[in-house]
């Protein structure tokens, strides 16, 4: 990589930078500016999306017009619900790969395990196949929890490279990121300022982290903003993360937080907020989208 992000090595060999974009909810035009803007002049070397997030396409197009080199990029991308089963995933990586206008991606994730062992094993499978044949470097999941974990790897001996969840100070996954970091699995957090709106899911809570007195008492202290130091948080907690903005200056600060460290004081203060609140659903809560 060439820029001065600190990475994690993957159980793969290969080098994810810590701090990356999320474009969750961005259309296509921000998405393809976000992207650009991000790569190209703040310094971003990792860019997360989804099939389900519409916007693949554009930001193989904001990667491209970035200037930098295609290998100093590190992109990930993930398999959407509707999807699971070999025959679906190995057309869909492909699809992907076209929408991207990538030959491999760093990263495939499948998105969700929805309520079907059997068929998710055998997607798990599919994305060994998908690695095998180099269309992805690293592979994982996302969503998650310690017995669907348990399933695909005691099915195929193959652990993932990544656990791509719901964390943030409210929901700091104290057991399953314990869990992961047992069995060689990075943890890469969604929403790690808490989300946005009203939360969804049936026991979701709206988030209210960005004006928390205890984040903004901290942020005063350090002369940052309450996204910084939720950033920072992740980052001395060896999480991976992906904050999404299409917002030139708050994407420029979101990576502006390289040069101060929370404290032990402060660490303390932020793990008082862990109450186990989510924004979004819980895994074993949700099965949308899933194959007939």
């Amino acid at each position: 990589m060439s820029t001065d992000l600190p990475t994690i090595e993957l159980s793969t060999g290969a080098l994810i930078p810590q701090l990356g974009l999320g474009v969750w909810q961005a259309d296509d035009s921000d998405t393809e500016r976000a992207v650009r803007f991000a790569v190209g002049t703040a310094g971003y070397r990792h860019v997360d999306t989804a099939a389900a997030y519409g916007n693949e396409a554009a930001v193989g197009r904001g990667i491209a017009a970035s200037g930098i080199d295609r290998s100093d990029v590190f992109v990930t991308t993930k398999l959407w619900n509707a999807d699971h089963g070999r025959d679906r995933a190995l057309a869909a990586i492909d699809a992907s790969l076209a929408r991207l206008g990538l030959d491999h991606v760093d990263l495939y994730l499948i998105h969700w395990p929805l309520q079907d062992t059997a068929r998710m094993v055998e997607t798990w499978q599919a994305l060994i196949e998908i690695q095998e044949v180099g269309k992805a470097t690293s592979i994982g999941v996302s969503n998650f929890e310690p017995h669907h974990l348990d399933a695909i790897i005691d099915a195929t001996g193959r652990a993932p490279a990544v656990n791509q969840i719901e964390l943030h100070p409210r929901l700091a996954q104290h057991a399953l990121r314990s869990f992961c970091a047992d069995r060689g699995i990075a943890v890469e957090a969604w929403s790690p300022l808490g989300g946005s709106g009203a939360g969804w899911g049936s026991d979701s809570t709206p988030n209210t982290l960005i004006t928390d007195p205890t984040l903004t008492g901290i942020a005063e202290r350090h002369g940052r903003s309450t996204a910084q130091v939720m950033i920072r948080w992740h980052l001395q907690n060896g999480v991976i993360v992906i904050p999404k903005s299409v917002h030139d200056d708050r994407i420029a600060q979101n990576i502006d937080v390289l040069d101060f460290e929370l404290n032990a004081a402060d660490m303390d203060a932020i793990a008082t907020l862990d109450t186990g609140d989510r924004v979004g659903a819980h895994p074993d809560d949700l099965n949308l989208g899933a194959p007939d």
